[in-house]
């Protein structure tokens, strides 16, 4: 068994993954590279291997740095499986159409403003690219070992991460590798924690919050019931970015559970998405993911889908009538990273008054406008206009969709023996520091994984 690293190898996003195993190659992720435009511009290379010659793809969950260049496959010759989590396939359609939609836009933008004799500006890909790649896709179970390829075996374990996440278990060659995709931490709600797994001949384990462990989500909750508050006594708006799936449903979740203390009711709620609507029904349909409690709280009122006065605008005029408020709104938009989507055209309203607020509840890559947000500029550009940042800044790490560093420790401390680790998924400082502690802890030497290294098993 031999293994490729392509992607979100010493970076967050962009996850790819070859495998080579008893004759066959399966590719796991297929992930969007984000952050500046130069990163971003790489999602238009070619890909480093044949994507023709693949005999199957895995998708660890449907976020669209794990998925997003999935279509791009498709127009490069794959034409075999697409293996997903049930939960994660009825996902694809909505995270890649939107995708697509956003593409097609921003192509038709700087087509407009082409000068003469330049060429014209091609999507990465369309909806209709989207729609070839959809056929393609097969729902798998957790828990069931299968045969994926001859000589080549599959299982899916719930990862914790978001609805439908994933860890990969391949067996082939005598061998055993385990991904962890994206590991979420113990105790999220919604979501059942991530599965233990108990060996494995070699581990790709991410690392996003290697370096860092995150405040107890009690702390985390009080603290977000704090800002709403001051947020209301100053008379602001507050602007949450959050990509459609996970953090979204999480923070309904919270208002729902603290509608009477928070006094929820006296705000006006906007989750501005043209897809949320879509998202709340794949979560409706998997309530068997659901851990106990949520189940309980989705059973109760106020449903955090449902509240009495949560607002899902889908049309683009909608979007703008918010901006004619300027008090008393809770805006949660996409995108998580406040680098694309209609959260940017809040914040080109909202971040030059004093009284807003902007909370930051995920990780913020390299690159994007949250990242520099989160680090302090005082100036930002967004959409060609530069943008004075006036507004109070918040980052509530607690409420993070990836394990921390004592959690990812956790998870790896269930192997028996302890397997070789090469760390994916993460920048260099959470890897070194993630890759100091194994070593400390369980004597084994950590790979950091390079684009374009290959690794035995």
């Amino acid at each position: 068994m031999r293994v490729h690293f392509h992607g979100a190898a010493g970076e967050v996003t962009g996850s790819m993954h070859l495998i080579e195993a008893a004759g066959r190659r399966i590719l796991i992720d297929c992930g969007m590279v984000q952050g500046s435009p130069e990163a971003e511009a790489r999602n238009f290379a070619p890909f480093p291997f044949d994507a023709a010659g693949l005999d199957a793809v895995v998708l660890s969950h449907a976020h669209i740095d794990h998925v997003g260049r999935l279509p791009r496959l498709v127009m490069a010759g794959y034409r075999g499986p697409i293996y997903a989590q049930a939960a994660t396939a009825d996902l694809l359609p909505i995270m890649l159409l939107d995708s697509a939609s956003l593409q097609e836009g921003d192509a038709e933008r700087a087509n407009r403003k082409r000068k003469h004799g330049q060429p014209r500006v091609m999507p990465l890909y369309t909806r209709a690219d989207v729609h070839d790649t959809l056929s393609q896709v097969r729902k798998l179970p957790y828990g069931q070992r299968r045969e994926l390829l001859p000589g080549v075996d599959l299982a899916l374990c719930d990862a914790g991460h978001i609805l439908g996440s994933c860890i990969v278990e391949l067996w082939a060659d005598d061998r055993k590798l385990v991904f962890s995709g994206d590991l979420g931490m113990k105790g999220t709600p919604i979501l059942r924690d991530p599965e233990t797994v108990r060996e494995a001949d070699l581990l790709l384990l991410e690392s996003t919050y290697g370096n860092r462990n995150h405040r107890e989500r009690s702390d985390t909750i009080r603290e977000l019931g704090e800002i709403l508050d001051a947020a209301w006594r100053d008379g602001g708006n507050v602007l949450i970015p959050a990509f459609a799936v996970g953090r979204t449903q999480e923070l309904l979740y919270w208002f729902a559970r603290h509608w009477d203390d928070w006094d929820m009711a006296r705000w006006r709620i906007y989750l501005d998405s043209p897809m949320a609507s879509k998202v709340v029904e794949v979560y409706d349909h998997h309530h068997e993911l659901f851990d106990a409690e949520a189940r309980a709280v989705w059973g109760g009122k106020p449903n955090p889908f449902k509240l009495p006065n949560l607002r899902v605008t889908e049309s683009v005029e909608d979007s703008m009538a918010i901006n004619r408020i300027h008090g008393g709104a809770i805006v949660v938009a996409g995108n998580g990273m406040a680098n694309g989507g209609r959260i940017l055209h809040h914040m080109r309203q909202c971040l030059p008054r004093r009284q807003t607020r902007i909370v930051f509840v995920g990780y913020q890559a390299e690159g994007t406008i949250g990242r520099r947000l989160v680090d302090g500029a005082r100036w930002v550009r967004i959409h060609g206009h530069d943008v004075r940042v006036n507004a109070h800044r918040h980052t509530v790490g607690g409420l993070s969709a990836h394990a921390d560093q004592q959690g990812l420790l956790d998870w790896y401390a269930g192997f028996a023996p302890p397997p070789p680790v090469a760390l994916v998924h993460g920048e260099d400082l959470a890897r070194e520091a993630l890759a100091g502690e194994i070593s400390e802890r369980h004597g084994v030497q950590a790979m950091l994984a390079r684009p374009g290294a290959v690794l035995d098993v």
